[in-house]
C-alpha cells in the first residue's frame, strides 16, 4: 500500500510529526514508526517486520501520546500480511493473538487499544472471507480512523480556542498530539497569535521535544520550562489557560494523564487559572478505580536521554500517569462541546459515539 494512495487526509497544514507517515505507516509487510524517544534531536524511524516487534515498540515508548493507537492499527495490518496465506481458521487465530498482544502492550490504555484492534480484526476477517487483501483493508481502515480522529480533534479545538483570549498564554502538559496541532491550526485560522509554555515532562521529555517542536514547527511562540517550575510560572508569566489531553477520562470525572498533570492542575486552581482537558469520556471506566496506573521501570527516571544522572545504587520510582480529581477541572472539551466533569454522561446522551 503506497503512502500516496488516493485518500483524503485531515493532516494537511500540521507539523511534521503529526503527518500520518511520521506517526506510523504500514507498507509492503513492514511498519515504520517515528522514534519519539529521540526526536527532534535525531529524526529516525523504527522498522518492524512482525506484529510482536510492533507491540515491543509500543512497550518501549518508541511512540507516545496518541501514537500507540495509530501503531496498533498499523500493527494489525502487518499481522494480516503475516497470515495472508493461512486458512480462515488459522488466520482468525493469528489475528486474535495479534490483537491481544498489541492492545496490552501498555496497561493503562489497554481497554481503548482493545477497541481499536478489535475493529481491525473484524475488518481483516471480512476482507479475508471475500478473498481480498486483508492487510490493505486494515490499512485503509487505519487511515480512515486517523482522519476521523483528526476531524474530531478539530471540532474539540474550536471549543478549546474559544476559551483562550486573544494574545493569550497557554500552558500544556506532556504531548497532546492531535489536539495541540488542531488548536494551533484553529488559532492560525482565527488570527490568534497565542503563546505556549510547555512543561518538559520527564523522563522522556515529551513536552520539551514533542509539544514544543510541533508548536515551533507551526510558527507559534513557545517556551519550555522544567517540571518543577509550573506553579511559579503560571503566575509569573500570566498564563490564561492550562490544558492537557487525557489517556482516560472516567465517567465519574477523573482525569488520567501523564504524571505531573495533577500538580499543575492544583497550582492552576490555586491561582484561579482554568484547566480544560480534551478527550472523550470512557464508559468502560464508570469509576476511577477501574483504571490501572502503569508503573514503569524505576531505572528510567535515573536517566536523561540515555545518560545516567544518579549514582549507582540509587532507586527510582516511575508511575507513568497520575489522577486529577474532577473538582480541579473547569471543563471536559469534546467534539460535541464542553461538559462539566461531573456531568460528562451527557456527552453520550446527546448522541455522541
Amino acid at each position: 500500500m503506497k503512502k500516496d494512495a488516493a485518500v483524503e487526509r485531515a493532516d494537511e497544514g500540521l507539523a511534521f510529526m503529526l503527518r500520518y507517515e511520521n506517526v506510523a505507516w504500514y507498507e509492503a509487510g513492514k511498519v515504520r514508526i517515528l522514534d519519539r524517544r529521540i526526536y527532534p534531536i535525531s529524526t529516525e524511524y523504527v522498522t518492524c517486520t512482525d506484529h510482536a516487534e510492533v507491540a515491543g515498540a509500543i512497550a518501549a515508548m518508541v511512540t507516545q501520546s496518541g501514537g500507540p493507537y495509530v501503531v496498533a492499527s498499523m500493527g494489525m495490518a502487518l499481522a494480516a500480511y503475516e497470515a495472508r496465506d493461512k486458512a480462515a481458521g488459522d488466520f482468525a487465530a493469528h489475528m486474535q493473538n495479534a490483537a491481544y498482544l498489541l492492545s496490552h502492550a501498555r496497561p493503562t490504555t489497554s481497554e481503548r487499544m482493545a477497541r481499536i484492534t478489535e475493529d481491525c480484526l473484524q475488518i481483516a476477517t471480512r476482507a479475508k472471507s471475500r478473498g481480498e487483501a486483508a492487510d490493505e483493508a486494515v490499512f485503509h481502515h487505519a487511515v480512515e480512523s486517523l482522519n476521523d480522529r483528526y476531524e474530531r480533534a478539530l471540532h474539540s479545538a474550536r471549543y478549546l480556542v474559544d476559551k483562550i483570549p486573544d494574545d493569550g498564554t497557554v500552558m500544556t502538559q506532556c504531548f497532546g498530539e492531535t489536539i495541540v496541532g488542531m488548536m494551533l491550526k484553529e488559532c492560525r485560522a482565527r488570527g490568534k497569535p497565542i503563546k505556549v509554555i510547555c512543561a518538559e515532562t520527564r523522563p522522556y521529555f515529551q513536552g520539551a521535544r514533542l509539544t514544543a517542536s510541533v508548536v515551533h514547527d507551526m510558527g507559534f511562540d513557545v517556551t519550555v520550562i522544567t517540571d518543577n517550575m509550573p506553579a511559579y510560572v503560571l503566575k509569573a508569566k500570566k498564563v490564561d489557560v492550562f490544558t492537557s489531553a487525557a489517556d482516560v477520562i472516567s465517567m465519574d470525572g477523573y482525569i488520567v494523564n501523564k504524571i505531573g498533570t495533577f500538580q499543575i492542575a492544583l497550582a492552576a486552581n490555586y491561582w484561579g487559572i482554568p484547566y480544560f482537558v480534551t478527550g472523550t469520556p470512557n464508559p468502560k471506566h464508570p469509576t476511577i478505580d477501574t483504571v490501572k496506573i502503569e508503573e514503569r521501570d524505576g531505572e528510567e527516571v535515573l536517566e536523561a536521554m540515555s545518560q545516567r544522572i544518579a549514582m549507582k545504587g540509587v532507586k527510582g520510582y516511575y508511575p507513568a500517569f497520575d489522577i486529577t480529581p474532577p473538582k480541579l477541572c473547569d471543563g471536559v472539551v469534546t467534539d460535541k462541546g464542553i461538559y462539566p466533569p461531573f456531568d460528562i454522561a451527557r456527552y453520550f446522551e446527546q448522541g455522541a459515539s
